[in-house]
């Protein structure tokens, strides 16, 4: 038997056809199980917000219920700790709603009853969760934008794996005018880690205009001007807090992200900070330009290592961001590295 070069041309096509499907096939499943397991982790980190707001919320219920309380505070703390116990012991189907409980009975404390200190904690700890819930969300659509396709289902290249569901889950707010805060909803800084010879990085030492006696340690680095790129900011605040002209090309990053919502000067502030690293020989800092809190407000720096910041931390002066002793050993890596490292989230 002979086969023509039409024929042998129409059967390489459709080889090809089945080929290509084959791999069309392989690579969209792999891709559907890389956003599965995108998925799961993302849920994860979500519950692990929902899971942390709901010990806040208890240790909110627990500062309100004093000696001294009034009857109408105690029995708000203790309808609180129900919604945070019921929230943390309900099942992911339940969840959202019992969830949504607990953010309406937050919405109804009024924050400046609450230590500074509390509510700090109060607004991360919501915040996390927002941000748990959009990469959640993200997550979700992105998998259901594939699952959903006409040729993934009749090939069932999903697999038998539920579909993903939204989590929607209300967002605290709290009007200024009953609690006397603002808050600054587009705030980005650039933040620099900046180590010397020794791998000590450089801190400088704060405090709140309101609450001097609760000082706190934090990295070089401020917000973000318009028209400014991240690393152009970097090294626009790093001159005017320290005196030291660094050439952005010797920044690496952003090597962490972090979102922060904390009460400062009667207002409350959510901030991203993204923190870049670089290193220097060690130099005595002289701010260049300060504002008007750095000059009031920012009395010391200190070269710190890992054991430095951990006394700090046990002395009761609070370094941000928190864990920094543990983190630092992956800014001195990435230090040294060639290129950028990848961005990832911390507190």
């Amino acid at each position: 038997m002979t086969f023509s070069a039409t024929t042998i041309l129409i059967l390489a096509f459709i080889v090809a056809l089945i080929v290509a499907a084959g791999v069309w096939a392989y690579s969209t499943a792999n891709r559907l199980d890389r956003l599965h397991v995108r998925g799961d982790q993302a849920r994860h980190a979500l519950e692990a917000a929902l899971a942390r707001r709901a010990v806040v919320a208890r240790t909110v219920a627990i500062s309100m219920s004093g000696p001294t309380a009034a009857p109408a505070s105690l029995e708000q703390a203790k309808q609180l700790i129900a919604l945070a116990d019921r929230a943390e012991r309900a099942e992911w189907s339940t969840k959202e709603t019992t969830e949504n409980q607990l953010a309406a009975a937050l919405s109804a404390l009024d924050i400046t009853q609450l230590r500074p200190q509390l509510v700090a904690e109060l607004a991360d700890a919501e915040a996390r969760v927002l941000i748990a819930r959009r990469f959640h969300n993200d997550a979700v659509r992105d998998t259901l934008a594939l699952r959903t396709r006409r040729p993934v289902q009749l090939l069932h290249l999903g697999g038998t794996a539920p579909l993903p569901t939204y989590f929607e889950i209300a967002e605290r707010v709290t009007p200024a005018a009953t609690t006397g805060l603002e808050v600054d909803t587009v705030r980005t800084s650039a933040r620099v880690v900046l180590l010397d010879e020794q791998d000590r990085i450089l801190l400088l030492r704060g405090h709140d205009p309101k609450t001097p006696e609760s000082p706190f340690w934090f990295t070089v680095g401020g917000g973000v001007e318009p028209g400014e790129t991240l690393r152009t900011a970097a090294v626009r605040e790093l001159w005017e807090e320290t005196g030291f002209a660094l050439d952005s090309s010797h920044l690496r990053g952003p090597l962490w992200r972090r979102v922060a919502v904390f009460p400062f000067n009667g207002e409350l502030i959510r901030s991203e900070e993204l923190f870049f690293v670089a290193r220097t020989k060690t130099f005595t800092p002289t701010a260049a330009k300060p504002t008007a809190w750095e000059s009031h407000c920012v009395t010391a720096n200190k070269w710190c290592t890992p054991t430095d910041i951990a006394t700090l931390d046990a002395q009761g002066e609070q370094v941000y961001p928190y864990h920094l002793d543990q983190l630092l050993s992956e800014a001195v890596t990435a230090a040294s590295a060639s290129t950028d490292p990848e961005v990832r989230s911390i507190r």
